[in-house]
């Protein structure tokens, strides 16, 4: 993931996690240890666009849903990819072979965020940087992969959860016909959570 884009997540989990659409680029640049400049240059698209509205003291998201198809747009989620393999064993099972400090993302992410699913799905996703356990368990296959591991960022690693619109950006980025549905079933539960006015309850 590029620097550019931990500030276009951030923005977008204060508004859907936290209901706080305000910022300022210094608070921005000091989280996550950039410069005033690389804050500046990944809001810079955003405020040409009217997705946020900059002032000297506090600036604010004023348009969170065109921001969440901005960044799907361009994460680049194949490239994040360290890992893949073909494991005969069913879906949950698969899961549930997994290390216990992974994180899961898109159809596993949604089923364990939502506790349900709106389709049937046979791929599973997840962010890891220790694969030497999840290679022992599910070594290399010439078979068509379906185990994906991907690199996490460090602020990933350190929240070890998925925010909403992670979950629906990397749903875009996939060629999976059945995503589709988990995609359209995050953005209802985002736009539901978001004129709830409460944050989300989930664990």
């Amino acid at each position: 993931m590029l620097k550019i884009e931990y500030i276009w997540r951030e923005l977008l989990d204060r508004v859907i996690e936290k209901r706080n659409p305000d910022f300022t680029i210094i608070e921005l640049a000091k989280k996550y240890s950039l410069s005033t400049s690389v804050v500046n240059h990944a809001l810079i698209p955003l405020r040409n666009l009217n997705i946020v509205k900059i002032n000297k003291t506090s600036s604010k998201v004023v348009d969170w849903e065109r921001l969440l198809f901005f960044w799907a747009t361009r994460r680049n989620l194949k490239k994040d990819i360290i890992y893949s393999t073909f494991s005969p064993l069913l879906v949950y099972d698969r899961e549930g072979l997994m290390p216990s400090d992974v994180i899961p993302t898109v159809f596993t992410g949604f089923r364990h965020l939502l506790k349900k699913t709106p389709a049937d799905y046979d791929h599973i996703y997840f962010y890891s940087n220790k694969i030497e356990k999840i290679i022992k368990r599910f070594p290399k296959s010439k078979r068509p992969p379906n185990i994906f591991i991907l690199k996490p960022d460090s602020y990933l690693i350190k929240s070890k959860k998925l925010g909403l619109a992670q979950l629906f950006v990397d749903l875009w980025n996939l060629p999976e016909w059945y995503a589709k549905d988990f995609q359209e079933a995050v953005l209802l539960e985002i736009k539901r959570n978001i004129e709830s006015g409460f944050p989300p309850s989930r664990e």
